[in-house]
């Protein structure tokens, strides 16, 4: 059987960065989970003490503190300035952007409108710079259709979305507003990552993607594969593969999250190979 590896997986820039910064910064604590992928913060909290706590209701003796990749609601934030704790920030840069965004525009008077997971911690998180303003977080145009809108709008997605999916949601939008202010805010690895991904869906008989099952943007890479591929399925690491999947099968592919360590894929790699 041959195994072909999507030509953009794994690892995006901001978890890398954050990774890095848990590792320079041991006996420490995260607020929220760093990044979606258990085996990796276990890791980090085995090889560098870096723990991980539910929220800021969590604080205790912790006197480094580190703010997760997906960002902390603004109130949160602010008490964490105002205490004595070391604070490091690991948000994300791509997700500082539509934090500024819907600060900025908010104050401006604009409605705003979010593309993304209302329970997502990203999400939570940029809704929470909104200055007061409407805010409409959304995942179908459906959700919007009964909506009341002022004279601008302001459209930013989570990063992770798939673009076609925000078209849809800014097109609608283009016809209820005099002014529609639109940000392209979805991640350049996340778009390399979703197209690598449907175009080896389509050359296999077989897709495993691997990442966290909390993962947004590995879900996005799952249903992709799922759309080109049928035999297609989302594992955490190795230990969830299952023999029978992989009977008659000739071409396997393989693609990651964004928040999947490399020597998780590789052992995932192996075991598929052996098989």
């Amino acid at each position: 059987m041959r195994v072909k590896l999507a030509s953009s997986y794994g690892f995006c820039f901001g978890v890398k960065r954050a990774i890095k910064i848990a590792e320079n910064s041991p006996n420490s604590s995260t607020i929220g989970e760093l990044i979606h992928n258990a085996k990796e913060i276990d890791r980090l909290k085995k090889n560098f003490n870096v723990k991980t706590l539910k929220d800021v209701s969590e604080i205790g003796k912790e006197n480094r503190l580190i703010i997760r990749t997906h960002g902390i609601v603004l109130s949160d934030l602010k008490r964490l300035q105002n205490s004595n704790k070391e604070i490091i920030d690991a948000t994300c840069p791509f997700v500082k952007k539509p934090q500024q965004i819907v600060d900025e525009f908010s104050k401006q008077g604009y409605d705003i409108v979010i593309f993304g997971d209302k329970e997502h911690p990203e999400v939570k998180s940029v809704k929470s710079y909104a200055n007061g303003a409407n805010v409409f977080v959304v995942l179908e145009v459906e959700e919007l259709r009964d909506a009341k809108f002022g004279k601008k709008i302001a459209v930013v997605s989570q990063t992770t979305k798939k673009i076609e999916n925000y078209k849809k949601i800014v097109n609608f939008l283009m016809d209820k507003s005099r002014e529609v202010r639109v940000f392209n805010t979805i991640c350049n690895a996340t778009l390399q990552n979703q197209d690598a991904t449907k175009n080896l869906a389509k050359d296999v008989d077989i897709m495993i993607i691997v990442g966290g099952k909390n993962s947004s943007n590995t879900k996005q890479l799952y249903l992709i594969a799922k759309k080109f591929c049928n035999d297609s399925y989302l594992i955490e690491d190795e230990s969830e593969l299952k023999l029978d999947w992989f009977k008659d099968k000739k071409n396997c592919g393989i693609s990651a999250g964004a928040s999947t360590p490399e020597w998780i894929i590789q052992s995932v790699v192996a075991v598929i190979k052996q098989i």
